[in-house]
């Protein structure tokens, strides 16, 4: 089965149907996303979105202050862009229904403040600002003629001109995907003019994650495969303060708490930051998540505890009403109760290597938000960063892409093949799926987590060349399910990940080695690029 659109955007958060929204203006767009619509990371972001939106603010603050925590190797030319198209970016959700919480009068909005800015430029809805711009770009596509939504269809891999022709060309393009509909089992090709992953992230390589199920690293997986250039995937951001209780599924406990006044204690109720930062409980991500791991391993401890109980009751509940209530549910009311934390998976700064036009080195194909690599986080995002890059991002692809249909259209052969299973039988043994998937997880957060080492990045290579090897086998000899292909991306994912790492011969940033604990200046400050070689 074949399906043709102008647009084939693979993700549903804020980048893709910000893309589609924009992109449907010019044509017809097909949206492909694992589970239904609303499922992305998007929907769990819950501190707010930055922008400079206050007289007291400025673009130069937000630029220096992204620069400081990107730790020296940020694009200081795409930090400036995405800065100062914020506010129009702004503008575009809230034309779209984004409902942004205001203060008291109601004639401005409620501008907040979150570790490493150096004033108050978050713009939220209460603690549930991804929900609620979620909510309105899911409602405004839905009512888009133009837009037609696949939700429970996993990309399997890009369909491109050199797979075709069964040998690297030149001239590589992108022409669209094959898809599993998970539900019929059946796979589907699309066939479209320009391509859009914006899949988001790939923090289910990781043990512990407050990512969401769907967040497998698929489009930077299938970008190498295809023969995409990727880059510093070494830097992965540990969120510092997930909620440690055993019936919380990796429940994310916003930075905005620390933002309000909240303290980062030991189990004695030691405020530690101050040692590690100037900043203390605001000091950028990285640094956050490693005094905390650097506290758990010292003393013994599980967890530590962030404490806002100084801060008034009511004050609390009202601004954080989502997190409140969710720790409620576990039986901790953070009014009175510390609130036991760890760090935990986040958010990938690496990615697929694009330009300011959010394209990627393979024609036809373009990359936005956590999926790619764009030059603004550097070796760590600052955060509520991420939301801006993406529908900024959006905006830059869209305009290009459907210029690039008029002007340089991809050439499309005048037939698709359909995707072949060949010999390929139902396979009995899944748990050779859910081995390699445990294994893979837990070898990546103890060896190639918060604190690496040579030894450590070694054994993991080992031991993820193995499981490629037992994944490659098993792949080609299964029909494919949602299952194998997130496993099989996973693991070139971990992959990746590990060889950057091993490149790195310094500590910057989210990418910390107890054998090279400085940063290297001279060397260092040059993005680990990665690209497949054919044979």
């Amino acid at each position: 089965m074949i399906i043709e659109s102008d647009f084939l955007v693979i993700g549903s958060g804020i980048a893709g149907l910000s893309f589609a929204l924009q992109a449907a203006v010019h044509g017809t767009v097909s949206v492909v996303t694992k589970r239904e619509i609303a499922e992305s990371a998007t929907r769990y972001a819950q501190g707010g979105i930055a922008s400079v939106f206050s007289s007291e603010d400025s673009f130069d603050a937000h630029v220096e202050d992204t620069l400081i925590a990107g730790a020296g190797i940020c694009h200081e030319d795409v930090v400036r862009m995405v800065v100062e198209e914020g506010p129009q970016t702004i503008r575009n959700l809230i034309e779209w229904g984004v409902k942004f919480t205001t203060t008291i009068k109601g004639d401005e909005y409620d501008l907040t403040r979150e570790g490493g800015h150096s004033a108050r430029r978050i713009l939220h809805a209460e603690d549930i600002t991804g929900r609620e711009i979620e909510r309105a770009l899911v409602e405004a596509v839905r009512l888009n003629p133009n837009i037609q939504v696949f939700e429970d269809h996993i990309a399997i891999d890009l369909l491109t001109c050199a797979k075709l022709a069964r040998q690297p060309v030149s001239d590589n393009c992108c022409l669209g995907a094959y898809v599993l509909d998970i539900k019929e089992s059946r796979v589907k090709t699309f066939s479209a003019g320009a391509t859009l992953l914006a899949s988001g992230g790939a923090g289910k390589v990781y043990l512990y994650t407050c990512n969401p199920d769907v967040a497998s690293g698929d489009g930077v997986a299938m970008a190498y495969r295809a023969g995409a250039t990727v880059a510093n995937m070494e830097f992965m951001q540990f969120h510092p303060t997930t909620l440690f209780h055993p019936n919380a599924k990796s429940f994310l406990i916003s930075e905005a708490v620390r933002g309000e006044g909240a303290i980062l204690r030991r189990r004695d109720g030691t405020a530690f930051m101050e040692k590690y930062h100037h900043l203390k409980d605001l000091a950028p991500r990285d640094i956050v998540a490693r005094a905390i791991d650097n506290e758990m391993k010292t003393y013994g401890d599980d967890c530590v505890y962030l404490d806002i109980t100084h801060e008034p009751a009511e004050v609390v509940r009202n601004r954080f009403p989502n997190i409140y209530q969710t720790c409620m549910e576990f039986g901790l009311d953070m009014t009175k109760d510390w609130l036991p934390v760890v760090p935990a998976a986040h958010y990938l700064c690496g990615g697929v290597q694009v330009n300011t036009h959010g394209q990627t080195d393979l024609r036809g194909l373009y990359a936005i938000g956590e999926v790619a690599f764009t030059g603004l986080h550097g070796a760590n995002r600052l955060a509520s960063n991420s939301l801006l890059e993406a529908a900024v991002y959006a905006s830059k692809a869209a305009a290009h892409a459907s210029e690039a249909l008029i002007t340089k259209p991809v050439t499309k052969p005048s037939t698709l093949p359909e995707w072949d299973s060949g010999t390929a039988t139902n396979s009995d043994e899944m748990v050779v799926v859910s081995q390699n998937w445990d294994e893979i997880r837990r070898f990546m957060w103890n060896y190639v987590g918060i604190v690496r080492s040579t030894k450590r990045l070694e054994r993991a290579m080992r031991r993820i060349q193995l499981i490629q090897a037992e994944i490659e086998e098993y792949y080609w000899n299964f029909i494919v399910t949602s299952d194998l292909i997130e496993l099989r991306n996973l693991a070139t994912v971990a992959e990746l990940i590990i060889t950057c790492a091993q490149q790195r011969k310094e500590s910057r940033g989210l990418h910390y080695t107890i054998d090279y604990p400085d940063r290297d200046d001279l060397y260092g400050k040059k993005d680990t690029v990665l690209k497949k070689q054919f044979s």
